[in-house]
């Protein structure tokens, strides 16, 4: 969705709010100078028997009256006014106020989305939300066991964040092994922090105790990388005006951060994204082209609830695309276990809906569509991704 339009408008109104309000501003500016010279011209007087305030007073409503402070305010105001109206009628235009139309009945397990928003909550670190929501909900116990172990990683996090790494190297150092075996190198990357850590305070001896101790085991794999650490050992104490400035950026730490946050995640068997937030903004995204169909469709609402596939194709990012989806080309419909795609003898792929309509349910032979080949639906076979 285009949303220049809505910015420009939005900048358009806050233009003319700013000039409406130095308008007012400079109006108010004359008004109370004048004021103030009727004042000081009274005080100045006030001790003369023969002084005539009256005539100051009428000389200010003459200024006044020559100001004309409604006049001056009057284009500008109107104008923002004119921008202001035409805001909102942009947005209702852009923005389909009634999403409803889109909503399907559904029934959900409600303990199953209980748990979903809980774990979104302690992903989050918001434990006390997370808390509050689960003994309103009644959410079930398995929601615990998942608080505890995102305490546990959050509390690693945190560590992280005031530059402290025992606990992060503690956890990678209990999951060792698994970590191996999914082929992460968290390990070796804690220890090249906590290594430039003790460089940067100066200390070459600490840390080349450091790197004999904990970095050594990985010389086998990552040579390179230890050759790039032991040279750092020549600037100690001046690491940031060395060739391996780069070493001290904060986004190291970050990005160690993240790989933490997502071997973590990936041990526990959950997904380094929050599901809900993957699911809320995948339908977000999903939302206009099923508005739209149903803006066509309308006065078919029984129709769309009882749809066993989704009416239009619905372009996703690559983001939200956990399996493969295959969309038969003649019928233009996703396959499903009941309708799946079938190989042809020719390499191209077909529903299984489509080939027994080409062949009049298998007694005759069709042309495939993307080639000449004659094709014989007894010969087709199911293609599983």
């Amino acid at each position: 969705m285009d949303l220049n339009p809505i910015k420009d408008a939005f900048d358009r109104v806050a233009k003319k709010q700013k000039l409406s309000s130095s308008k007012a501003q400079e109006v108010i500016d004359q008004i109370m100078q004048e004021i103030e010279k009727a004042r000081e011209t009274i005080q100045c007087g006030y001790s003369s028997s023969d002084f005539d305030y009256r005539s100051v007073i009428s000389e200010l409503n003459k200024r006044l009256q020559e100001i004309s402070p409604l006049t001056q305010l009057e284009s500008t105001q109107k104008a923002l006014n004119i921008a202001l109206s035409k805001y909102p009628k942009l947005l209702e235009k852009s923005f389909n106020p009634d999403i409803s139309k889109a909503y399907r009945n559904v029934d959900f397990d409600t303990h199953t989305v209980s748990q979903i928003i809980a774990g979104h909550f302690y992903r989050q670190g918001l434990f006390s939300i997370g808390d509050c929501f689960v003994d309103e909900a009644k959410a079930p116990e398995s929601t615990v066991a998942i608080r505890s172990l995102f305490s546990e990683m959050y509390l690693i996090i945190e560590a992280m964040k005031n530059r402290n790494l025992e606990p992060a190297l503690n956890w990678a150092a209990a999951n060792s092994d698994k970590l191996k075996e999914s082929g992460s190198d968290l390990q070796l990357k804690l220890h090249r922090l906590q290594f430039v850590e003790i460089l940067r305070t100066g200390s070459r001896n600490d840390a080349l105790k450091y790197a004999r101790t904990h970095i050594t085991p990985f010389a086998s794999s990552n040579f390179g990388e230890i050759q790039k650490l032991m040279a750092c050992l020549l600037y100690a104490g001046k690491l940031d005006h060395s060739p391996y400035a780069e070493l001290l950026s904060p986004a190291n730490w970050n990005l160690v951060a993240n790989e933490l946050t997502r071997q973590f995640c990936n041990l526990l068997g959950q997904s380094f994204e929050s599901p809900l937030s993957m699911t809320v903004a995948a339908g977000f995204q999903g939302l206009p082209p099923l508005l739209k169909f149903m803006t066509v469709m309308s006065g078919k609402k029984q129709e769309w609830q009882t749809m066993k596939q989704l009416p239009v194709p619905v372009e996703l990012d690559r983001e939200f695309q956990f399996h493969s989806i295959f969309v038969c080309p003649v019928s233009k419909e996703q396959s499903s276990d009941e309708n799946p795609p079938m190989l042809m003898i020719c390499g191209h792929v077909l529903c299984r809906q489509s080939i027994t309509k080409m062949s009049k349910n298998s007694t005759k032979t069709f042309k495939c569509p993307y080639c000449p080949s004659d094709i014989d639906a007894t010969q087709c076979r199911p293609l599983h991704f």
